[in-house]
């Protein structure tokens, strides 16, 4: 049976509920530990496969850890330890671009990371992991497919420029990542992949469409951002997810 790692974040927080409400699945949740620390893993049982669902900004309390305070490593690894055929990174993005306005799941395919913090699984000694395709194309393509037919488009090619936060972003920022390539931009995915590519893991990310980028609103480029819409918004391409989820299982069965 095939089995899919995903990671998600804004919006995100009932997708392994909703996915788990699907018929003839089972749901648990479990424990991963590392020394980076634990991770609560929601696993999901469905007759196409297994999903292990990891919330990137859970924490021990009430609040959720916000972006530059997660442990990306341990989040890979406990992704990791599932022992997936796939992982999957759900990221909220502000959109750069006309053709994918709040509310449009698109499929990244490059990055644009140029955070001073290094993310690896190799302090003690030099490894070296190529990005230079960094996500998988057979998994991306499936995604393409489901996008195309449910949401009627299909962003592609999109590059996603990273940001720390937990701030968002300024117009003149978002100006300069534009005119270095970037179509969307977020704050936590940059990471992810960075230690993904150390594992040899198959990658692909689903970039969730939940603003305009600041100054790219349509008609009010001083509209503000703000997060609670902004989570709201992405809450609500959770289905689409799910079903890019499920077909990449049928597709790995």
């Amino acid at each position: 049976m095939p089995r899919i790692a995903v990671i998600c974040g804004t919006g995100m927080s009932a997708f392994a509920s909703s996915i788990a409400s699907e018929e003839n699945t089972q749901s648990d949740s479990m424990i991963a530990e590392s020394q980076w620390g634990d991770v609560p893993i929601t696993v999901v049982n469905h007759e196409l496969g297994d999903i292990f669902v990891i919330d990137r900004h859970h924490s021990s309390g009430k609040s959720r850890t916000p972006p530059h305070e997660i442990e990306h490593r341990a989040n890979i690894h406990a992704a990791m330890s599932c022992h997936p055929d796939l992982l999957v990174s759900v990221n909220s993005v502000g959109s750069m671009l006309e053709s994918m306005p709040p509310g449009t799941v698109g499929v990244a395919t490059g990055i644009l990371d140029l955070a001073v913090k290094p993310w690896t699984f190799h302090d003690e000694d030099a490894i070296h992991a190529d990005r230079t395709s960094h996500f998988d194309q057979r998994a991306s393509s499936v995604c393409e497919g489901v996008l195309s037919q449910k949401q009627g488009n299909s962003p592609s090619e999109i590059v996603v420029a990273q940001c720390i936060g937990p701030q968002f972003e300024s117009p003149s920022e978002i100006d300069a990542l534009e005119m270095l390539g970037a179509h969307v931009v977020g704050m936590t995915l940059g990471p992810e992949q960075r230690l993904v590519s150390e594992t040899g893991v198959a990658h692909i990310s689903l970039a969730c469409s939940s603003n305009w980028a600041a100054g790219r609103t349509p008609g009010n480029p001083d509209a503000p951002i703000n997060h609670e819409a902004v989570d709201e918004m992405a809450s609500q391409m959770r289905d689409l997810v799910s079903y890019c989820i499920l077909s990449l299982l049928e597709e790995l069965t």
